[in-house]
């Protein structure tokens, strides 16, 4: 005898057309997994990232400029301080690199609590 209600089928959706809607579900949540990841990890790394805050005021050309930075290490909070200061009073790649050599006016480094 045959089946009363042929297009009962037609009413459920096919095994392969459910699966590709759980996987794109599946991707869209890692997707939104990873960027919420990505974003706390940035957001971490901003907060924590200074040991040392260091200051400099530089003349060059005639200007000057003084700026503030805070880095993880004495060293690379030293050199971001002169790099961002020189970046407001130089034009250029040999003025950067003259004014990095500059000796600044003022140059103090301190550990943060």
């Amino acid at each position: 005898m045959r089946d009363p209600s042929p297009d009962r089928r037609a009413s459920r959706p096919l095994p392969s057309i459910e699966r590709r809607r759980r996987r794109r579900r599946f991707r869209a949540a890692a997707g939104v997994l990873v960027a919420i990841g990505f974003a706390l990890v940035v957001v971490y790394r901003s907060f924590h990232a200074a040991g040392y805050r260091c200051e400099v005021c530089i003349t060059f050309n005639g200007q000057q400029a003084c700026r503030t930075v805070e880095g993880p290490t004495e060293a690379e909070a030293r050199s971001a301080v002169v790099n961002n200061a020189c970046a407001v009073l130089a034009a250029g790649v040999t003025e950067t690199l003259a004014c990095e050599r500059t000796v600044p006016d003022r140059l103090r480094c301190e550990p943060l609590p």
